[in-house]
């Protein structure tokens, strides 16, 4: 299971690193022709704010560990480690209500936007917020787990020790 978990996180960063490119190929396009040909494309401006989106929730979903996204941990890392599990199973059970409750109407709203499409390259726009929904799925499979591990007795993580999800 460890290999199928390694291999499907490489992927994900593979993907990370497509929509890095892809942005960044469209941003010094756009660069390129508004101020050296004096001919800017508008495509290149969608197709940077739509690699950004997916860019920043398929990485915070796949790719980032828990200790890489921000946190404000000042009276958790003051704690002691059975406070400190108080506080992760309580923050734990918070974000998985928390996202379990938005998501049927997440889902509704993305499914709306199939009636809309984007104004320059005329992408449907549940396809282009549907990168959320992904995000939403992988919050609450993440903490889950998460919240499965702590009422099992593992330990909180600190930042130091934090595992990869």
């Amino acid at each position: 299971m460890s290999a199928v978990l390694t291999w499907l996180r490489r992927r994900a960063d593979n993907v990370t690193v497509a929509l890095l490119a892809a942005m960044f190929v469209a941003f010094i396009l756009q660069i390129f022709t508004r101020y050296v040909i004096n001919h800017p494309l508008g495509w290149t401006l969608e197709v940077c704010l739509t690699t950004w989106l997916w860019l920043v929730f398929w990485a915070s979903a796949f790719t980032l560990d828990e200790r890489d996204h921000v946190t404000f941990d000042l009276f958790y890392l003051a704690a002691r480690d059975r406070l400190r599990r108080v506080f992760a199973i309580v923050s734990a059970v918070a974000i998985l209500a928390g996202f379990l409750a938005a998501l049927p109407a997440t889902l509704d709203y993305i499914t709306f936007y199939k009636i809309k499409k984007s104004a320059t390259l005329g992408i449907r726009l549940d396809v282009v917020f549907s990168v959320y929904a992904v995000f939403a799925v992988a919050m609450i499979v993440r903490y889950a787990l998460t919240l499965l591990r702590l009422i099992r007795g593992a330990p909180a993580p600190s930042h130091d020790d934090a595992e990869p999800t």
